[in-house]
């Protein structure tokens, strides 16, 4: 099945929009998550130049983030640009295995290729093999222990319309039905 970050819109927004007053929306050269201020009612998962992985990512780092860091724009974290040095590439990496865990594991729900990102051209040697078995070794604890409840209806709508050719509606009703069965967080 093609894949087209539309649909990834549609499945976001009807997940979590009323829920979380949250949408997923296609942006320019870099993502960004945007709270709710004055000039827009709703906070926004900005994902990048209509990037279907990028948008996996965004809504990974989302799913994660609890109420307060959702009130922050880039729920709070700090980002360095490519040419970090050993110990900053060592903290991004720290901090991007969870999210990229879910990413993958969204991946894999849409039938789709995953790739991990160390996301640093500069001068400092990456050990891309290692982040990769760290991020695979993080998206196994969520399989066994369960994933966060944003992040397991979506997965559960992916699943549903990539994997088992359901229409959006159908997945929809699957994703909300799986965020109904827990508490609001």
């Amino acid at each position: 099945m093609p894949h087209h970050f539309d649909d990834l819109i549609v499945l976001f927004d009807g997940l979590f929009f009323d829920r979380f007053q949250t949408r997923l929306v296609r942006g320019g050269d870099e993502p960004l998550y945007r709270p709710a201020d004055t000039n827009c009612p709703y906070h926004r998962v900005i994902f990048a130049r209509g990037f279907f992985a990028s948008a996996l990512h965004e809504i990974s780092h989302w799913c994660i983030a609890g109420t307060r860091r959702r009130e922050l724009e880039d729920y709070g974290y700090w980002y360095l640009p490519d040419g970090r040095d050993a110990i900053q590439q060592r903290d991004f990496e720290s901090v991007e295995v969870a999210p990229q865990a879910l990413e993958l594991l969204f991946s894999r729900a849409c039938d789709m290729k995953f790739n991990v990102s160390v996301d640093n051209l500069g001068d400092v040697e990456v050990d891309r093999e290692g982040f990769r078995l760290r991020v695979e070794q993080r998206a196994a604890c969520y399989e066994r222990d369960g994933l966060p409840r944003r992040a397991a209806a979506f997965r559960m709508a992916l699943k549903t319309f990539y994997q088992n050719g359901a229409s959006l509606q159908e997945a929809l009703a699957v994703g909300c039905h799986q965020l109904d069965e827990w508490p609001d967080q």
